[in-house]
């Protein structure tokens, strides 16, 4: 497929990008030496100057100096910088179209170089630089105080690993985050609107009142969220999105079981903003520094290593046995060099946190070959899109000058959806690359499930033992893994390393030595605070890890005094109590809450928090409506019923009455003792506390 036509650029659009380009390279030269540099006379220079001041694209200010003609200083504006970098892609198109139609009346053939945009050929140029979004250290200094009076935007997590590609060219094509057009086109097609191949939707998502407050046209700060000035964007478009056919088209269905449709309802701001960025500075990263590479730093090493071919192998988990030996039979099969590429940046709530992980990639990586392996991170925040992310992940790596990719079973799959079935088929991210390998630009190849033989002490393919019924196959699933973890189990070193599953024993000992939460729910005047207060009395009893409870009422008068009782401000105050119980469930200890917590969006996020750290056990206390009316000691629901209290749980607000809690406790005609007694029961019987 040979590649589209390029946008010819103007005769004025040539004058402002070498204008452009001359005041970013050489930012404090006299107007003279600009003059000289762009062949023009003094009086032409001013006119231009003075033609990219009122465009926005410069910022013109006088300085002190001993030559009138240096008397003035330039800097790029955020516009004027992503501008730049819009025309030097339309310049490099025109010149190599130039350059194509040189060669072929020269040779009658054509050159057979590629532009990396259009991907059309495999291990096409994976060792050129890419562009990125950077302007150079000098603009940078100047660009970043001209942002301080910009209107700001604190980023999310997610954005901020969105961004932070977007800028070093891991999202190469893209030059910002997508306009309403290139969403549309990418939800539905794949493909951007000028048909390039790009399957995952970017874009920055902000409340109704932020995007309120901006004009089309309008540059702002992307900040951290320590309030760094990363970058700066030029808002071009603003649009309330169809979130529910983003879920359809994007994730395969609205199901909020998938964790990045849940995120799509429930965290995501209600309005995409659209535009170039340019890029100030990359974020800061503490950890595993030398282990973290832009797509240009890994291409350059290869270039030094001398790595032609290059086999990726995309983990967010740690890697055992099986792991290792797939990916040297997939080296093998490529004849390629080998980049163990992890992501570290947001992946599936539950999932190992990376810096064990990255631990044990370490732990191991000297089991490999040293002058033919090499491993770094990706800050990459996964969409667990299935089909759709393996064709984005292998556009990522081939940005990152990767020539093949390990394509998994069920690759980035979330697990199971409402009705307890899988997202995706288990080859059906195979299929989907496959069907777009010659455009993405790196060679799949197919993950083998590996299986170990007993008698012959080695990994094989599973579908490769031809006689599976004189054998011993041997295999621990994740599921298995977690709960050998959990109870404390032997792992046998047939399945993984001593020293991967010594650095998984430091961050998850036995369940009955870590922290966790449990979190009581239901109505007003349920007895939720009282089995509560039981439960701590009898944990307390027994010792071994500290006990804190969080109940609603002395969390509303001590860390939330200043919220009234709106969804959203109720919605905060669980998040509040959410946090604090993950810090404490962090950190060994055990965190008893009993809010009404009414919203069952609010506690899966809390649930996912605390998550991270411990396990969590949601406790239903399901006692009706009518005992709670009818027991009514503060006399809440008679000033409800008369009007006097608005958004009342139950009666004027809803409650969602939880479908899957870990324990369902039913308070009437029963002793408080006894429903805490079955909380204690229930923790015992899942390893949290000692029979």
């Amino acid at each position: 497929m040979a590649p589209p036509r390029p946008t010819p650029i103007t005769d004025e659009e040539g004058h402002v990008f070498r204008l452009l380009r001359q005041l970013d390279l050489a930012p404090e030269a006299s107007q003279r030496s600009i003059a000289e540099a762009l062949g023009v006379s003094l009086g032409t220079l001013n006119t231009r100057l003075k033609s990219a001041e009122a465009a926005g694209f410069i910022k013109i200010s006088e300085r002190a100096g001993p030559d009138r003609r240096q008397r003035f200083a330039y800097v790029l504006t955020p516009r004027g910088a992503a501008m730049k970098n819009r025309l030097t892609d339309r310049f490099l198109a025109r010149k190599l179209a130039e350059y194509e139609a040189l060669h072929a009346e020269l040779t009658g053939s054509s050159s057979g170089l590629v532009p990396i945009k259009h991907r059309t050929e495999l291990m096409q140029n994976n060792l050129a630089p890419i562009p990125e979004l950077y302007v150079s250290y000098e603009s940078a200094q100047k660009l970043k105080v001209e942002a301080g009076e910009l209107v700001s935007h604190d980023l999310t997590p997610r954005q901020i690993c969105d961004l932070e590609l977007l800028m070093n060219g891991g999202f190469n094509p893209l030059k910002g985050f997508l306009t309403e057009e290139d969403y549309n086109s990418v939800v539905e097609t794949m493909r951007l609107a000028d048909g390039t191949l790009w399957p995952m939707p970017i874009t920055l998502d902000v409340s109704e009142k932020f995007a309120e407050s901006l004009e089309i046209g309008q540059d702002i700060a992307l900040r951290d969220q320590e309030g760094v000035i990363l970058g700066t964007m030029t808002v071009t478009d603003r649009w309330v999105p169809n979130k529910a056919r983003e879920a359809e088209k994007v994730f395969g269905a609205d199901d909020p079981a998938h964790p990045a449709v849940n995120y799509l309802h429930n965290q995501a701001g209600k309005v995409y903003l659209g535009g170039p960025v340019t890029g100030i500075q990359q974020p800061v990263h503490y950890d595993f520094r030398g282990r973290r590479d832009t797509p240009n730093e890994l291409r350059a090493l290869f270039r030094k290593l001398g790595w032609r071919k290059v086999v990726a192998f995309q983990t967010r988990n740690p890697l055992h046995r099986a792991h290792q030996e797939l990916t040297f039979r997939a080296a093998k099969e490529a004849q390629a060099n080998l980049l163990i590429h992890p992501v570290v940046g947001m992946t599936k709530p539950g999932d190992v946190d990376h810096f064990t992980r990255v631990r044990c990639y370490e732990a191991v990586l000297d089991k490999y070959p040293a002058a033919t392996t090499n491993m770094s991170l990706l800050n990459l925040a996964m969409r667990m899109a299935g089909p759709r992310e393996a064709v984005w992940h292998g556009l990522i790596r081939a940005n990152h000058g990767c020539t093949h990719f390990i394509v998994g079973r069920d690759h980035a799959g979330p697990g199971k959806n409402s009705a307890g079935e899988d997202f995706y088929g288990p080859y059906d991210a195979q299929d989907l690359f496959r069907e777009y390998q010659s455009e993405i630009g790196v060679e799949m190849v197919d993950f083998k499930h590996m299986v170990y033989v007993q008698e012959r002490a080695q990994y094989e393919p599973a579908d490769e033992i031809e006689d599976r019924d004189n054998v011993t196959i041997l295999n621990i699933s994740g599921t298995e893994l977690r709960r050998r973890l959990q109870e404390g189990l032997e792992i046998p070193e047939w399945f993984s390393f001593p020293e991967v599953v010594s650095e998984l024993r430091r961050t998850r000992p036995p369940r009955a030595k870590q922290g966790f939460t449990v979190f009581f729910t239901g109505l007003s005047g349920s007895g939720k605070s009282t089995i509560a207060n039981a439960l701590m009395v009898k944990l307390m009893e027994m010792g071994g890890r500290p006990v804190t409870l969080l109940d609603g009422d002395i969390v509303r008068k001590n860390l939330s005094s200043e919220l009234g009782f709106s969804k959203e401000h109720r919605d905060l105050n669980i998040r509040r109590i959410g946090y604090v119980a993950s810090e404490i469930t962090k950190n060994g200890g055990i965190a008893i809450c009993a809010p009404i917590a009414p919203y069952a969006t609010t506690r899966r996020a809390v649930r996912e928090d605390v998550e991270q750290f411990g396990a969590f056990i949601e406790v239903h206390v399901a006692t009706t409506l009518e005992e709670c009316e009818r027991r009514d000691r503060k006399g809440l629901y008679k000033l409800a019923r008369e009007g006097k209290i608005k958004e009342f749980t139950g009666i004027s607000d809803p409650y969602d009455v939880p479908e899957n809690p870990e324990l369902r406790v039913e308070t009437e005609n029963v002793d408080v003792d006894n429903c805490a007694h079955q909380v204690i029961l229930k923790l015992e019987s899942m390893g949290l506390i000692a029979g």
